[in-house]
């Protein structure tokens, strides 16, 4: 959609005037930039209409002729497993520090290009394509400078429906997961954020199409299954050393597992030394990757600067995938 000369919905300015009273401009009620952030009617903004002819192009690019045909993948010859020593640099190891994730899917992408979609729109949730080794890619990321990387509402319909468009498409998935839980609130609760938040779920469990998840920090209850753990059919799960895979976070597991040892001490310095001691010590008992790697949920930690070339690897592996299921009508996806 253009952003300065094109509007669609299904009430005008003047529908509404006269209904409700209230005055609104058609960009108010219709306006591209409006359905880009807000409704997520609009997948990607254009700037004119030779910018939206380029935009369709470059979408096409990603897709094959039809859903019974592959992507235009053109892998490379040969995988370089050479490290990247820039990814490091991007890696935020304390959970509670934001980390850059559209950095950390350049150095993964081929050329640092990623088409994003619904760029604007549920920003806690980054999803867009791309190539890896010359492999087309769908990307989802969870994005913690925005709500702290949680799932919510518009986050899930936007995650559920470009899975099932990569699926229909034959376009691997590839999950990088820093995601604390699903975004807390009455708001949410009332919209149904359980019903919304199956979506996902519903999405990659669906899905036939090979996919890769990377566990980059925190990986956390219900939230971790929604962004497709082992449990959801992923082929393959890397974990970064930092990955912290657990059914909630240390601090709100101490809280919980501690209380009345913590309530015992009455010395504030002393509490906290032993608050300390004490997510510390869950950290490396209930939240270790290697813990996870040890009972088979992790296919393998890696580190973060062999990324690229361990998740090139494992698409690689998985191209000759395929996965037959029970003929059935449709799925009942929770809507």
């Amino acid at each position: 959609m253009t952003r300065t000369n094109a509007q669609m919905f299904i009430t005008g300015p003047q529908v509404i005037k006269a209904v409700s009273g209230r005055d609104v401009s058609m960009d108010d009620v219709g306006g591209a930039a409006m359905h880009a952030a807000v409704s997520g009617n609009v997948h990607v903004l254009a700037e004119n209409d030779a910018h939206a002819i380029a935009l369709a192009q470059q979408l096409l690019s990603y897709l094959p002729s039809n859903n019974t045909g592959d992507p235009p993948h053109a892998p490379r010859p040969e995988i370089d497993f050479g490290p990247d020593e820039g990814m490091d640099a991007l890696v935020e190891s304390d959970p509670s520090t934001p980390m850059n994730m559209h950095a950390i899917l350049r150095r993964v992408l081929d050329g640092g290009e990623l088409f994003e979609i619904h760029a604007s729109f549920a920003r806690n949730l980054i999803v867009g394509f791309g190539r890896i080794e010359g492999l087309v890619v769908g990307v989802l990321a969870n994005n913690s400078m925005e709500k702290a990387g949680c799932l919510d509402i518009d986050s899930s319909d936007k995650g559920a429906r470009f899975i099932r468009f990569c699926n229909a498409f034959n376009i691997p998935l590839v999950t990088f997961v820093d995601v604390p839980g699903f975004l807390p609130g009455i708001d949410q609760e009332r919209g149904g954020i359980i019903r919304h938040g199956a979506k996902m779920l519903f999405a990659y469990a669906a899905a036939t199409v090979p996919k890769v998840t990377v566990v980059a920090r925190k990986a956390y209850g219900g939230s971790y299954l929604a962004m497709c753990s082992q449990e959801m059919g992923a082929d393959v799960v890397f974990a970064w050393p930092t990955a912290e895979i657990a059914v909630m976070g240390a601090d709100g597991a101490v809280n919980i597992l501690y209380s009345r040892e913590l309530k015992a001490i009455e010395d504030p310095e002393l509490k906290k030394a032993k608050r300390r001691e004490f997510v510390e010590h869950y950290r490396a008992e209930f939240a270790s990757p290697y813990l996870a790697a040890s009972k088979g949920y992790i296919t393998d930690i890696i580190e973060p600067e062999m990324t690229r070339a361990m998740v090139s690897l494992g698409l690689r592996k998985l191209l000759a995938k395929r996965e037959l299921r029970p003929p059935k009508k449709h799925g009942l996806i929770p809507l």
